[in-house]
């Protein structure tokens, strides 16, 4: 992944006039009771709403889209916990190639049945013993596909940027700019792309990439000023969000554009997906509601600020909604 070369603004604009029509244009969610608890005005960007329940389509729609016809017969190859997975099981079904999706054993069932419910072919690995990026390398070497990586693809994370292009937009037809911007973030993708367009556009927003404990990979990176590892695959509720490092890309254009990472606990996201369901009627899973858990939770002051929120994904495990609702 290392060999591509950053993504720019023009990218992000070029993916906007490719996925549409495709991918749902989100809107900008407000809730009195949500600025009133945080004493801010909050937009929150529901790409649970989006096709296939995450943010994940926008990318993966991007990068399958620009595979050259004469190599799509051998179809496309990717790794992912399950929201990149049906992705681009569902891009790569719209441009009728085959998909194969390397998934960890742990993966939330539903992840997993909607996949393969794309058409896709589904392999199995373990988190702990087994190296998802290896094993995806090797199949798609294997196969002669294209491999569409979950954040270190210039392309993916283009898609990505398409949404913080929406926020930017949709806020100014109402004459506002974000002052605070907070993204769940795993391998960073969507920090950049989020990140490379509204730092563009509004230069003094502050962009704040939320990970879950124990997984803050991000977090420390920036403090070092160097891509630091994570010391566990698994045993966070944060399924999506359990990349092991940075990616080269996605470090590379959050390292100049970030406020600071921010952490929170699995209870402090179990509590936002079930403050989402009452209180916002949304549905997010864990690692979809981080941000917000973020925010919930005081991490950064917001009092006064014009706040804007990706929800990222809302393909939860229908127990752990239920607990987190009755919670």
């Amino acid at each position: 992944m290392t060999d591509q070369a950053l993504p720019t603004y023009d990218d992000i604009l070029a993916a906007a006039v490719r996925i549409e029509g495709e991918a749902v244009r989100t809107p900008l969610v407000t809730s009195p009771a949500l600025d009133a608890k945080l004493n801010a005005r909050v937009f929150l960007k529901p790409e649970c709403l989006q096709r296939t329940g995450s943010f994940k389509f926008r990318g993966a729609f991007n990068a399958v889209s620009q595979i050259p016809a004469d190599r799509r017969a051998n179809g496309v190859v990717a790794c992912s916990s399950g929201n990149h997975a049906q992705g681009v099981a569902a891009a790569a079904a719209l441009h009728g190639m085959p998909a194969t999706i390397v998934m960890p054993s742990d993966a939330p069932a539903i992840k997993r049945e909607r996949t393969e419910g794309y058409g896709a072919t589904v392999v199995s690995y373990d988190r702990s013993s087994q190296d998802r990026d290896a094993l995806t390398e090797a199949i798609a070497a294997e196969k002669g596909a294209t491999l569409v990586h979950p954040y270190d693809n210039r392309d993916v994370i283009a898609g990505q940027g398409t949404i913080g292009l929406e926020i930017v937009e949709d806020l100014r037809t109402r004459g506002l700019t974000p002052d605070v911007v907070l993204v769940c973030c795993g391998g960073g993708g969507l920090t950049a792309g989020v990140a490379l367009a509204i730092k563009t556009l509004v230069p003094s927003a502050a962009i704040y990439p939320v990970e879950p404990e124990g997984f803050d990979d991000q977090a420390r990176s920036f403090a070092a000023g160097e891509r630091l590892r994570n010391t566990r695959t698994a045993g966070s509720v944060c399924d999506a969000l359990l990349t092991p490092m940075p990616g080269v890309l996605s470090f590379a254009l959050n390292k100049p554009r970030i406020a600071r990472g921010l952490v929170v606990s699995d209870a402090e996201a179990l509590a936002a997906v079930g403050y989402a369901a009452r209180e916002l009627k949304l549905v997010l899973e864990p690692g979809g509601a981080v941000a917000l858990a973020a925010a919930l939770s005081g991490k950064v002051d917001l009092s006064g600020k014009i706040v804007a929120i990706v929800l990222s994904g809302g393909n939860v495990d229908p127990a752990i909604l239920a607990g987190a609702v009755a919670a």
